[in-house]
């Protein structure tokens, strides 16, 4: 008799990708951050916080903002942002 354990489970290559997981081609300005070849927004917003956190862009005295450098500025469009509102910026420069 067979048991649950016994059913195939679906192969991940047929779901179709989602909006977080789906490559995607960055522009010039965040390409200067996450490297110029798609990449998903996932991965964007990880290597994104990489690169705050290596350059120390959190403001010290309230962590959920993010103080650009000249590299984000150009991305976000503004001196400085909330963690919240970062990722709106990406949609602009994810083809």
């Amino acid at each position: 008799m067979p048991t649950k354990s016994d059913a195939k489970p679906k192969a991940a290559a047929a779901k179709k990708p989602d909006g977080l997981s789906k490559p995607m081609q960055p522009s010039e300005e965040l390409g200067a951050i996450v490297g110029t070849t798609p990449i998903s927004r996932g991965e964007v917003v990880s290597k994104v916080w990489e690169y705050i956190k290596k350059n120390d862009l959190q403001n010290p005295a309230n962590k959920r903002e993010i103080l650009a450098d000249e590299k984000l500025e150009k991305v976000f469009g503004k001196k400085s942002v909330t963690m919240f509102e970062m990722n709106k910026h990406f949609s602009a420069h994810l083809k």
